[in-house]
C-alpha cells in the first residue's frame, strides 16, 4: 500500500519522509525506503545522508536496503557517493585467511542470489582449502575449521541484502526453534516438499519471496554432516562483533 502522505516529490514530502525514516520503526523504514527511491535525486540524497550517519554502526538490513537502492541506480551522484563511501560495499568484507568477499556482496546487492548461492560454496571451498577447490564440495570437518571471523563476514552479507530473511544464522535458529528437527526443518524452509526433495535449481526460489531461510543451500543430499557442522559452529555463539 502506497503511503497516504506520498502525492509527489515536492520538498515537504521529501523532508516528512526524511524525519520518518530516521526516527520510524522497521517496518516504517522498510515502506519509506522505495518511495524515497521513486522520487530522484532529492530521495536519492535522503538515503545517501542516512547511510553516512550510520557509516560507524553494524550494518542491518534496512542499511542493506537502503544500499541496494543507490548500488541499482543510474544516477551518476550514486555511484560517486558509494565509491567515494563504501568502496567495497555496506558490509565490511573481514578474512581471517585473505578472502575476497566483493563479488559476492556485488550478487547480493544486486539480488542475484542465485550466482550468490554458487558463489558462496566456492568461497567456503577456498576457506576450506585447494583440495576442497578442486572437489567443490565440503566436508564437515573441515566446516569445523573455518575462522568465525570469515563465516560472520557471509552471513552478514546474506543477513544485510535479503532483508533478514536468509543466512546461516537464520537458519539455525528455525533449527533450533523445531527441537534440532531435521525433517520438520526441511519442508519449513522448502527444500522438501512431502518426501520429495526441492530439485536444483528451477525448483528453488531466487528471490525476496521465498520462505524464510531458505537461502543459502547446502547440499542436503549428501547428509547432515556439513550443514549440522555450519550450525554447530561457535560463529553463532561467539562474543566477536558482528560487523
Amino acid at each position: 500500500m502506497t503511503d497516504p502522505m506520498i502525492v509527489s516529490g515536492t520538498a515537504n514530502d521529501i523532508d516528512s519522509l526524511r524525519q520518518r525514516l530516521i526516527a520510524g520503526s522497521l517496518q516504517v523504514q522498510q515502506q519509506i525506503i522505495p518511495q524515497l527511491a521513486e522520487l530522484g535525486n532529492g530521495g536519492l540524497d535522503v538515503l545517501m545522508d542516512f547511510l553516512l550517519k550510520r557509516r560507524d554502526l553494524p550494518a542491518t538490513w534496512i542499511d542493506g536496503k537502503a544500499y541496494q537502492i543507490l548500488y541499482n541506480s543510474d544516477a551518476p551522484q550514486a555511484r560517486d557517493f558509494l565509491q567515494n563511501n563504501f568502496p567495497e560495499g555496506i558490509v565490511p568484507l573481514k578474512s581471517e585467511r585473505r578472502i575476497n568477499y566483493n563479488s559476492l556482496q556485488q550478487l547480493l546487492a544486486a539480488q542475484d542470489f542465485q550466482a550468490a548461492d554458487r558463489l558462496t560454496i566456492e568461497k567456503m571451498c577456498e576457506l576450506a582449502g585447494s583440495t576442497a577447490v578442486q572437489r567443490k564440495w565440503l566436508y564437515f570437518t573441515e566446516v569445523d575449521n573455518f575462522p568465525v571471523i570469515d563465516l560472520h563476514t557471509i552471513n552478514n552479507l546474506w543477513l544485510v541484502h535479503s532483508e533478514g530473511k536468509f543466512g546461516f544464522s537464520v537458519q539455525r535458529e528455525i533449527w533450533l526453534s523445531l527441537g534440532k528437527n531435521w525433517d520438520n526443518f526441511w519442508p519449513k524452509i522448502a527444500w522438501k516438499n512431502g518426501n520429495n526433495w526441492t530439485r536444483y535449481p528451477n525448483e528453488f526460489i531466487w528471490d525476496l519471496s521465498a520462505p524464510k531461510g531458505h537461502l543459502p543451500l547446502s547440499n542436503q543430499l549428501r547428509g547432515v554432516r556439513v550443514i549440522a557442522s555450519l550450525f554447530a559452529h561457535p560463529a553463532w555463539t561467539s562474543n566477536l562483533e558482528k560487523s
